[in-house]
């Protein structure tokens, strides 16, 4: 213990503010702790003012919501905790750090869909624009009834010739691909020469003039047939 005191005793010590620097030290924290007195009576008295506008919107019937101007987050908060104690409902738009601001409704005025919306892409919310939402809503709707009726085209996922690839090869499957293609012809007559416009009786004398040629140029043939 003796030896480890004296290498304690040895050591330097740090050097010892001198009463210059303590009162500097002592100055910087009386103005911090002004700083905080002060911010803590304007949230105070930014909450009174709060607290005074909520209460006339909520005794008068006429008044749906209240807007406040943009905010920082700090006194946002206060806007929530006021609007929350009296029953309201508190929402905000616009962007943070720029522009964001908050609206108090009350509760039987609940913003609409197309409101809140409207508001969060920066818009002003009048009876003007609800009439602009309501048509935008109502040509989406035709636009989609006629979709609905459009059959849907399906476009298979895959070329059916290629299902036989990996068992036959491919150009045993390209082979047989074209085996199940139609063929126009059936039998030894065409399809298209089997579709005779001709009249009875056109036929008629055609298979006559067809014999009277035949007899013509094979005699021997008309008289074995007589």
């Amino acid at each position: 213990m003796d030896l480890l005191g004296s290498i304690l005793n040895s050591m330097d010590k740090p050097p010892e503010a001198n009463q210059k620097q303590k009162e500097i030290i002592k100055k910087q924290n009386e103005h911090i702790e002004k700083m905080r007195n002060r911010e803590k009576e304007e949230l105070n008295r930014f909450r009174q003012f709060v607290e005074e506008r909520i209460d006339r919107i909520s005794k008068d019937d006429s008044r749906k919501f209240i807007q406040f101007q943009p905010l920082d987050k700090v006194y946002r908060s206060v806007v929530h905790d006021v609007a929350e104690v009296a029953g309201l409902l508190a929402m905000s738009f616009g962007q943070e750090g720029i522009d964001r601001y908050i609206i108090v409704y009350k509760r039987e005025y609940t913003p609409t869909e197309d409101e809140i919306h409207a508001r969060r892409n920066g818009e002003e919310w009048n009876d003007d624009k609800a009439k602009e939402y309501v048509q935008r809503r109502a040509e989406q709707k035709l636009v989609d009834t006629e979709k609905a009726k459009k059959p849907e085209k399906i476009v298979p996922h895959s070329n059916y010739k290629d299902k036989y690839v990996h068992l036959i090869g491919q150009d045993a499957a390209l082979e047989a691909a074209k085996k199940t293609e139609s063929n126009k012809s059936y039998g030894f007559v065409p399809s298209e020469n089997k579709k005779d416009v001709r009249s009875i009786e056109q036929t008629m004398a055609d298979i006559q003039a067809k014999k009277r040629l035949k007899l013509t140029h094979n005699p021997a043939s008309s008289t074995n047939v007589n």
